[in-house]
């Protein structure tokens, strides 16, 4: 058994889910396949789900016109028959008339939910309606009906497993089963999702469930890339990496992978594959146990970033002071990114500014507290790079004329993470790139 995600833009249009086709019958395996939302999907439903809590009901019904017309105009495309036609507007029609129902009732946040879901559940029900217009053979395997979360929002693996045996072991001699990336069922039995980005999470957890062989992610680009692409003028893909690599990379900013996603797949020991639907024949990236070379490997930048600075000339040094400061950030749930100490002052860094002013207002009891926003993390990683000589100058030696506002290094043995202010990510992107990698 393997497991094939693909991505929005490898769905995102008709030609491109025949593409989808062509890959998941280009061999006999038996396999699970993922799909995302149509690429635009996703921010379109966010937005009429926006446009709902704003009680703007016809500016939602406005976007989902606009939405409804575009699969209109995609199944047309993407079919042939009359009959598979007529099912695909059947499709789209109940979908369409559930959203429009929501305009007439009061919105809450399972409304929400119910209205992300839309994404996965049309994109799943096109793609089997393709198969089945080509005579290929398929089950369509509900994600509704074996993945779960708990009243922490955290996968219930276990059960997920379970429920995912018994469905399978009724269909013995089939090779495909397509089923939605991102959806899930949370502890109150409502429709609920693992955010944004989360199909490879599904995948991982399917992997994880079936102990599948391999786990592919399909998207766009051929596998992780050693710097962003899309700033820095040279970069090339990596062949392979360790999960602990990947993870860092994908929580430090790389696009192509969901930064939850390597976890599943690492403690169960299943290979993950990062391919290009676009190049299939591309070696792309391999992600394994195994730890190959030493040395820097690869860029990342997460934006977003907000410093937060306390200084205390009278509790630093105070036994249980940093208890008490990550006490504050625990309680509104909170995680912090990066952390520096000196012998005044604690600094931190966070991503999630829902509580900003609470957590300020209580850290303020503890000192002088000072917040730079619009910042940075620029990720290092590599094997051993914290123990390489010398990977620490060339770093600051290459972004010399760069303020750096502050430096984690030695806490994990495969990445060194500076922070900078926004307006600078691409400079030193550029920079490192020309003093870490040799062309």
């Amino acid at each position: 058994m393997k497991i094939m995600k693909f991505g929005g833009t490898s769905v995102g249009k008709p030609e491109r889910m025949h593409q989808v086709k062509d890959l998941i019958t280009r061999d006999n395996e038996k396999k699970i396949v993922v799909l995302s939302a149509l690429s635009g999907t996703t921010n379109a439903l966010v937005s009429i789900s926006d446009a709902l809590a704003a009680a703007k009901k016809d500016l939602a019904k406005e976007r989902i016109d606009a939405l409804h017309q575009h699969y209109l105009d995609f199944y047309k495309a993407l079919l042939k028959t009359e009959a598979s036609r007529s099912k695909a507007e059947k499709i789209i029609k109940e979908h369409f008339e559930f959203l429009n129902i929501i305009l007439k009732i009061s919105f809450n946040e399972a409304i929400s939910r119910d209205i992300l879901a839309q994404g996965e559940l049309l994109s799943t029900k096109l793609f089997y309606t393709l198969l089945q217009e080509l005579d290929i053979p398929a089950v369509f395997l509900p994600a509704l009906d074996f993945m779960s979360i708990d009243e922490n929002s955290e996968p219930e693996l276990k059960k997920i497993s379970e429920r995912l045996k018994v469905i399978l072991g009724n269909y013995p001699e089939d090779r495909i089963f397509v089923t939605q990336g991102y959806i899930c069922k949370n502890h109150r039995n409502e429709v609920d999702n693992l955010k944004r980005g989360g199909s490879d999470y599904s995948a991982s957890l399917i992997g994880a469930a079936v102990s599948a062989d391999v786990v592919e992610i399909w998207t766009d680009i051929d596998g992780m890339h050693n710097n962003d692409p899309r700033v820095v003028n040279k970069t090339r893909p990596i062949a392979q990496l360790s999960f602990d690599e990947a993870a860092e990379l994908a929580y430090f900013g790389a696009k192509i992978l969901h930064p939850a996603s390597i976890w599943p797949a690492q403690q169960y020991n299943i290979p993950v594959k990062l391919l290009n639907t676009m190049e299939p024949d591309a070696l792309g990236t391999t992600i394994t146990k195994k730890e190959m070379g030493t040395g820097v490997k690869a860029l990342a930048a997460k934006d977003g970033i907000t410093a937060i600075k306390i200084k205390s000339t009278r509790m630093l040094l105070a036994y249980g002071f940093l208890r008490k400061v990550f006490e504050v950030f625990e309680k509104y749930k909170t995680s912090i990114d990066m952390i520096t100490t000196s012998e005044v002052a604690v600094s931190v860094t966070i991503d999630d500014l829902s509580h900003l002013d609470e957590i300020v207002k209580e850290l303020e009891g503890y000192g002088l507290v000072e917040v730079d926003k619009n910042q940075t993390i620029i990720s290092i990683v590599g094997n051993l790079i914290a123990e390489s000589k010398g990977t620490l100058a060339k770093v600051m030696n290459s972004l010399a004329g760069i303020p750096i506002r502050m430096v984690s290094y030695g806490g994990s043995r495969h990445n060194v993470s500076l922070l900078v202010e926004a307006q600078y990510k691409n400079e030193a992107l550029q920079s490192l790139n020309e003093g870490l990698f040799e062309w």
